[in-house]
């Protein structure tokens, strides 16, 4: 009788171990789940601004006036311009 009261002993106290072991794998695992939504959330925040970035670099307007004032460039005279005209296919 004493002897199965200890296994029973050792059981019960190997499945505590068990369950504190889980529950601390759990609360890690939950913390790096909130690091992780944290880190997609600057994420998409980042991206928010980059494709706003991008567009302002890609504005016509800045784009022509680069052209004109950095590098000297104007739009050509009429008489200066060729238009050609492919077939249909």
């Amino acid at each position: 009788m004493v002897r199965l009261n200890v296994i029973l002993l050792a059981i019960a106290v190997a499945a505590a171990l068990f369950a504190v072991d889980a529950n601390h794998r759990a609360r890690k695992l939950f913390i790096e789940l909130e690091r992780e939504q944290v880190r997609m959330r600057n994420l998409e925040v980042e991206w928010g601004q980059l494709q706003l970035e991008q567009s302002t670099w890609a504005n016509h307007a800045r784009i022509e006036r680069i052209a004109r004032d950095k590098l000297q460039m104007k739009t050509p005279a009429p008489n200066q311009v060729v238009v050609l005209e492919g077939r249909g296919a």
